[in-house]
């Protein structure tokens, strides 16, 4: 608990004060963060790290989380057509090598690239909004994402009794999930009393309900992942915390999510 709570600590001041600077230092930890990912996923479904399939992987990844506007460049293809060309490479990646690297094995390195590169990248455009708001937006959603994980731990300790999905996750609690979507909205609605109008008391419980079941969800998938494949953690890199993917399992899910759905007023 002492090596997670200084991790903790390093770690997420480290990351909030890149968040607060924004610019391109916040771009470059965040595509960092997401090559890391995906290396761990690679790793995770048993794939040489390095190989040609998952170099296909990384330059999707790249190119989603590339600075681009903060460099004042124009992203010269729009990502679903560059996620498409990719799609095929991996595609010929199965004919060429006489189906040693079957097609279910690219479908899952095109899954991770895919779910990690719009996940990342969803978080920057969140912090980059064009109405100046962008730092409020991401707090908000993190802040909520962070009082979920926190209630459900708290309260799923206290009053837990019923399991949530023990064959995929066996100490979460039906108790615990309430407990966490109750917190994500008090966070929630604590960021719209304080916004001056910016955001209303009804949009904040939508954001703090979403940030908590889509971020439980988003748990929930990493969790399964790794069961499937025999591992605890998806990587070493945050001593206490395991790896990137398991620290930012819910955000990608999340920030993804509330894009999607144009839930964000900007």
């Amino acid at each position: 608990m002492k090596q997670r709570l200084i991790t903790g600590i390093v770690a997420g001041g480290f990351f909030l004060g890149l968040c607060l600077l924004g610019g391109i230092g916040f771009n470059i930890l965040i595509l960092l963060m997401a090559l890391i990912g995906f290396y761990e996923f690679v790793r995770m479904i048993g794939l040489p790290a390095f190989g040609v399939p998952a170099l296909l992987g990384y330059l999707g990844v790249l190119y989603a989380l590339f600075p681009w506007e903060t460099l004042g460049l124009e992203m010269p293809w729009d990502l679903m057509r560059v996620f498409a060309l990719l799609m095929l490479l991996f595609l010929v990646v199965t004919v060429i090598t006489k189906n040693e690297l079957p097609i279910s094995t690219v479908s899952l390195l095109f899954l991770g690239m895919v779910y990690i590169g719009i996940g990342f990248s969803s978080i920057l455009a969140t912090r980059n909004t064009q109405d100046g708001q962008g730092l409020f937006w991401t707090f908000l959603m993190l802040i909520s994402i962070w009082s979920s994980d926190a209630g459900a731990y708290f309260v799923g300790r206290r009053l837990g009794k019923n399991k949530l999905w023990p064959a995929i996750s066996p100490n979460k609690t039906v108790e615990g999930a309430i407990g966490g979507i109750v917190l994500s909205v008090v966070a929630a609605v604590i960021f719209a009393l304080a916004s001056g109008g910016l955001l209303t008391i009804g949009r904040a419980v939508i954001l703090g309900i979403i940030a908590a079941v889509v971020g439980q969800m988003g748990d929930l998938i990493q969790s399964a992942y790794k069961r499937a494949y025999g591992i605890k953690d998806s990587g070493t890199i945050l001593p206490g915390h395991g790896g990137i993917l398991d620290r930012c399992d819910s955000w990608i899910a999340v920030f993804p999510f509330i894009h999607i759905l144009m839930l964000l007023p900007y």
